[in-house]
């Protein structure tokens, strides 16, 4: 057999692991007296398993995550009341099966992007669509689309995803064009898709950036309905751990 021959056909088929172990994988079977059928299996398997963990990598590239951040680095002694057990929960992914939203309400600095990306980042690993934006590039990008004629296609996308999530909800006022578009949005994602919101402000106060008080009520409605709201309170969580480090520091 011409080796060459067989590298060629590995790379048109595109099995980079079987071009890249199939040597040594055919001399450990050799050396273990292996049948074809387990050597061919446990090439196989190696193939797959790489596939995936591409896939994973792409689905969290494509999510466009500002950073990574994992459940496992989140202190959650820092913040009393959250409760630890259901964000683990969560994390198993079934919100979205259900196309539930989360919503983390708490202080600047308390860790709700960290819990959003965290909980994003599951989702990946589950094989998930997920997109991530801060509600001010949102819509601004609803906004973009909308004056380039291209609204529908954004929408289509947004709706398509497994999960959104919305970053810093409130911390700017909305435009009354940005609010309508943001209102949509959320319309369209309401029992046909998961989301994730973190804000600063309690509902009660969210007419302060939507400026309207009837589609206020009508998003709040369509939001905390089929959602699980979990409250961060406490000193923050940034401050605490940058103090953390800083006296480290001055110990070493």
């Amino acid at each position: 057999m011409n080796p060459a021959i067989l590298e060629l056909n590995l790379k048109q088929l595109r099995l980079p692991m079987f071009l890249k172990h199939h040597k040594s994988f055919a001399e450990d079977a050799t050396r273990n007296n292996q049948p074809y059928e387990e050597y061919l299996r446990i090439l196989s398997e190696e193939e797959i398993l790489n596939r995936d963990q591409n896939r994973v990598r792409n689905l969290i590239k494509q999510a466009q995550f500002p950073f990574t951040k994992t459940l496992v680095e989140f202190v959650f002694e820092e913040i009393p009341g959250l409760n630890a057990k259901e964000v683990f929960r969560l994390s198993e992914g079934g919100y979205i099966e259900r196309s539930e939203n989360v919503c983390f309400i708490g202080q600047t600095g308390t860790g709700k992007t960290h819990l959003s990306i965290a909980l994003g980042m599951e989702a990946c690993k589950k094989r998930k669509t997920v997109l991530f934006f801060t509600a001010a590039k949102l819509v601004n990008a609803l906004m973009e689309a909308r004056s380039e004629l291209k609204l529908s296609r954004l929408q289509k996308k947004l709706t398509k995803a497994d999960l959104v999530i919305v970053d810093e909800l409130g911390y700017l006022p909305l435009a009354k064009e940005g609010a309508e578009l943001l209102f949509q949005f959320f319309a369209d994602r309401y029992e046909n898709g998961a989301t994730i919101i973190s804000s600063n402000l309690e509902f009660a106060d969210w007419t302060k950036f939507m400026n309207d008080s009837t589609m206020t009520s009508a998003l709040l409605d369509r939001i905390t309905h089929h959602s699980h709201i979990l409250t961060l309170n406490g000193e923050s969580y940034r401050f605490k751990q940058s103090m953390k480090k800083k006296i480290s520091k001055e110990v070493q």
